[in-house]
């Protein structure tokens, strides 16, 4: 009989759990985006006027991606965010239309712009959900909000869209709240709300703000603390400083919360923007001085709009307690397609059927300051224009690719080659595309066999071409 040898294990398994132990839990995620916050629009990545206590709090408590890359406006961020895909797959290239700006005057025709996200496309939201995760997102959607196209319908339990103004805002679906509240903090109470909600199993929030976009409104408070400080460089304007202290202040509150239900350990945390700060324009010629710029992006060239650094290297923070190490940074090239495959993984996510995935996992260089990834180069593809005023463009069509310290650009409209060492010049300042043409081809051959595996639709001739002072996009200044 061995009945009697059994028993003895039975009650110390009954004993072990008895104590407590319990399966274990899959971590929350929560990810908050911002929008339109430059690289150095926080107190951690070097600002000395705007004020993130909190959001430097959550850096020393994980780790920075230091070349970490959106795309150059806000619309094809989301979408790459939401399918793991580059936008030669969604054909989410910008916001809107191609006729947003007059390209008629240069030599090249636009590829059209799809401005809902696919429906055939599985979003992160619904990999999450399908693995058992709760999912809410409140904020700035802009991938379609009629019908079947809003967040609600696409994989998020509960969903809240607001953008276009900070206070007197309207939400869809329409939810109640105070007429001058502002909508930074509006949309932090339903993600406070979503947590303790499900405090009790696995949750997905997607926190996208609409600050710091303009129109640039805060509130007066914050306002006034900053008109009596001393700016610091491009850093002065004391309405958008006022606007990051209240993302800062979003953050501070989500972390508290968090802490207070005991669920910091259990939750990992990640901050980000979908394009690069508003600034720069007038060292390219863009603008005059104190004119298109409201913060600035130095040591990085250019801002949102342009694919130089400025426009598309933001911040990126995640904290993950017992696995990201505290005040880490790695700088290892990253880009958004890389967020869905890094969810999937902590998650213990399957991968969608039939849609594929454009990035790696980064958890390799998130848990390890000295980490590497396995794929060579990070990749961005844009086939159209993005103007600032008659006859000056941020962007004309360019493609580019990033590999180790190397970042090649191709603009479309002559074939021009820009290519920048990034290590030795993050500025993007000296372009060495003539003096080491070998290294340039090489990228370029890379580039090209990538739009080609990736079917990367491509401008084409523009024949009915208006006469217009051509723009200064793509030419090496310096």
């Amino acid at each position: 009989m061995k009945l009697p040898s059994i028993v003895p294990c039975l009650l110390l398994l009954t004993s072990f759990l008895g104590h407590g132990a319990t399966p274990q839990r899959k971590p929350n995620i929560i990810y908050v985006l911002a929008d339109d916050l430059g690289w150095t629009d926080l107190g951690v990545q070097g600002s000395k006027y705007y004020e993130t206590p909190n959001i430097d709090r959550l850096a020393s408590e994980g780790t920075r991606l230091t070349r970490y890359h959106n795309c150059q406006n806000c619309q094809p961020t989301r979408a790459a965010l939401m399918t793991g895909q580059y936008g030669a797959r969604t054909g989410v290239y910008t916001v809107g239309g191609i006729d947003r700006f007059d390209w008629r005057s240069r030599p090249l025709a636009p590829v059209q712009n799809v401005t809902k996200l696919p429906l055939d496309r599985t979003t992160i939201a619904q990999a999450l959900k399908t693995a058992g995760y709760a999912t809410g997102m409140f904020g700035k959607w802009h991938l379609g909000e009629d019908a079947e196209y809003h967040p609600g319908k696409r994989g998020f339990d509960e969903a809240i869209v607001s953008m276009g103004v900070h206070f007197n805002f309207q939400t869809s679906p329409k939810t109640a709240h105070p007429k001058e509240q502002y909508l930074a903090d509006f949309l932090t109470e339903k993600a406070e709300r979503f947590i303790r909600a499900h405090k009790d199993e696995p949750f997905f929030l997607y926190l996208p703000h609409f600050g710091v976009h303009a129109p640039h409104e805060a509130k007066p408070d914050w306002i006034e603390h900053f008109k009596l400080k001393q700016g610091e460089g491009g850093h002065k304007n004391p309405v958008y400083a006022a606007m990051i202290a209240s993302v800062d202040e979003s953050v501070g509150r989500l972390m508290t919360l968090l802490d207070a239900l005991q669920l910091s350990k259990d939750t990992v945390f990640v901050f980000s923007s979908d394009n690069g700060g508003v600034g720069g324009y007038e060292r390219e010629g863009l603008a005059k001085r104190g004119e298109g710029s409201v913060t600035d992006n130095t040591p990085l060239r250019s801002g949102k709009g342009s694919l130089y650094e400025g426009g598309t290297r933001v911040p990126f923070i995640m904290r993950w307690p017992g696995v990201t190490k505290p005040g880490s940074t790695n700088d290892v090239p990253a880009i958004h397609v890389d967020v869905y495959p890094t969810l999937l993984e902590i998650a213990g996510a399957k991968a969608p059927e039939n849609q594929p995935l454009d990035g790696a996992s980064l958890l390799p260089i998130l848990k390890d300051p000295s980490g590497s990834l396995t794929r060579e180069a990070i990749f961005q593809h844009f086939p159209g224009y993005l103007g600032m005023g008659p006859g000056k463009w941020r962007t004309t069509p360019v493609s580019l690719i990033e590999v180790g310290d190397w970042k090649l650009l191709e603009f479309l409209e002559s074939n021009a080659l820009e290519l920048y060492n990034l290590k030795e010049d993050i500025g993007e300042a000296k372009n060495l595309a003539a003096l080491m043409p070998e290294k340039a081809a090489e990228l370029h051959s890379k580039l090209q066999a990538w739009r080609k595996v990736i079917n990367a639709p491509m401008p084409t001739p523009n024949a009915n071409i208006k006469s217009q002072k051509p723009g200064n996009a793509g030419r090496n200044k310096k």
